[in-house]
This record gives structure tokens, sequence and C-alpha cells, in this order.
């Protein structure tokens, strides 16, 4: 299990277990962290699981692909470094302490 701590808009944090093969969405979702909407469930086809990766984390994840890139043209303020959609995001043991900001809305 990676431990993932998941930080909304305001200030709360939500740190949870997320089985290695699962996305950081998916972490998410699973367990009820609000502020990641996933409209799409998961396929790159909107940016409502848009985050602000922790600075420390930036490059310790793999690097975005094309499609994501894209994607995140649509997101809510996005950040050219920091921002990630966390459906491309896949959980391996490596992230275990991976942090995430969640912005203050989705759109």
């Amino acid at each position: 299990m990676a431990k993932i701590t998941y930080v909304e808009h305001n200030g709360t944090e939500h740190v949870v277990d997320v089985r290695p093969g699962l996305t950081v969405m998916e972490g998410a979702r699973d367990n009820g962290i609000p502020g990641i909407d996933a409209d799409c469930g998961g396929a790159c086809a909107c940016s409502t699981c848009h985050v602000y990766v922790a600075p420390e984390w930036v490059d310790k994840l793999p690097k975005k692909q094309a499609m994501e890139e894209d994607m995140l043209d649509f997101a809510y303020l996005p950040d050219p470094k920091r921002s990630r959609l966390t459906c491309q995001i896949k959980v391996t043991e490596a992230l275990d302490g991976l942090v995430v900001n969640i912005p203050e809305k989705q759109i």
C-alpha cells in the first residue's frame, strides 16, 4: 500500500492507503475524498480530477503524456509545473507519502 495525502482547498487533510495498481483518482474515489469529481471515470476526458502535486513530488512522478497536457488546459487555474490529473497517476509503492492539493473547484 502507498499512503497518499489529499489536502482539500480549506486545508483538511485525508491520509489514505491506496493499493498499487490503482490510480490516485481511484484512491480518492474509493475513500470518499471530496473535491475530486472524476466525471469521466478516469478516461482522461475531463479535468475534474485535477490536483496540484506537492513541489517535492513533481519530479518523482512519471511525465505527463500529451492527452493529459491537453486536458489540463481545461482545469481550474492550472499550474504548468504542479498540475496533474489524478486519473493519470498510477499508484506504486514508490508513491508512498505522495501529497496532492485539491483546487478550490473543478470545472
